[in-house]
């Protein structure tokens, strides 16, 4: 029996409608939620990612502006718009869009945003924070997986989840997130043999290794839960990093590429937005 397909897109746009009622029940108590993001250079990817997320911003009632700044700008003058936006108190949530050019230290530039208005949730004292079990900003891709888990009603605790990918965007915080929900988790990458043993023990499977059709339906044990995070561009087409067809045979629920995480990482950029509002003017 084929899986479930957990369309990431379907359940952003119910967690946006849920948003857009209580961004204008915050209006109503004068807090207007703000989102700065900044962009350097003109990639065309990048460009196109930050428009989306103006746009969804909008879309939910959230204000929003975009900081276009050219190739050439140098380190110290992005640090000092950086501290322009952490001592203006108009400003809820700032994101830098990553990667940045060469000559800008991403991590020193990551470590000057406010951790208050770190809705990227990279900032090392909001890392620490979700390693502990605090309330903090979690990463927004991490935090959309874990959200559409449980929105799926998927089980976490003391499930076996095998990850594949260690980068600290997606891999490192996504299996904090789910041990801190009390699941037993493997970190599989490019150094770990025989990497098949591993991904077919796993009851959930969550693949962020950036290499087209890395997984197939071999790989999976029978009636698992399987979340592809890639996102990779084969003969002009978007496909993910497990081989969708062969898996789907096998698994129990996968999620797409695209429509599957993608559309919840913009969703909780907006949640962790709207939630340093709220925690910067202390409204419940």
């Amino acid at each position: 029996m084929a899986a479930n397909v957990i369309y990431g897109k379907d359940l952003a746009e119910e967690l946006r409608q849920e948003m857009k009622q209580e961004v204008s029940t915050l209006h109503e108590k004068g807090v207007h939620p703000k989102l700065v993001v900044v962009i350097i250079g003109e990639d065309p990817a990048s460009m196109s990612y930050v428009k989306g997320k103006k746009k969804a911003s909008e879309k939910i009632g959230l204000d929003s502006d975009l900081i276009e700044l050219p190739e050439k700008t140098s380190e110290k003058e992005l640090l000092t718009l950086i501290e322009r936006l952490n001592n203006d108190s108009s400003v809820h949530g700032i994101l830098v869009q990553l990667p940045l050019p060469d000559h800008i230290d991403d991590q020193k530039v990551i470590e000057t945003i406010d951790p208050k208005k770190d809705v990227d949730g990279f900032h090392p004292i909001n890392v620490g924070r979700m390693m502990t079990g605090q309330e903090t900003f979690y990463p927004c891709t991490p935090y959309g997986i874990l959200v559409m888990l449980k929105r799926a009603k998927i089980d976490i605790e003391g499930k076996h989840v095998v990850i594949v990918g260690r980068s600290n965007l997606v891999g490192k915080p996504v299996g904090q997130l789910l041990l801190n929900e009390n699941a037993t988790v493997t970190h599989c990458h490019s150094r770990t043999k025989d990497l098949r043993a591993h991904t077919k023990q796993a009851d959930i499977l969550i693949v962020a290794a950036g290499k087209a059709d890395l997984i197939t339906g071999e790989d999976i044990r029978e009636g698992a839960v399987v979340i592809d995070v890639g996102v990779n561009r084969v003969d002009g087409k978007l496909t993910g990093d497990v081989e969708f067809e062969s898996a789907k045979e096998i698994a129990s629920h996968i999620t797409p590429v695209p429509k599957g995480v993608g559309p919840m990482t913009i969703t909780m950029l907006l949640h962790n937005t709207m939630e340093a509002a709220k925690r910067i003017h202390s409204v419940k």
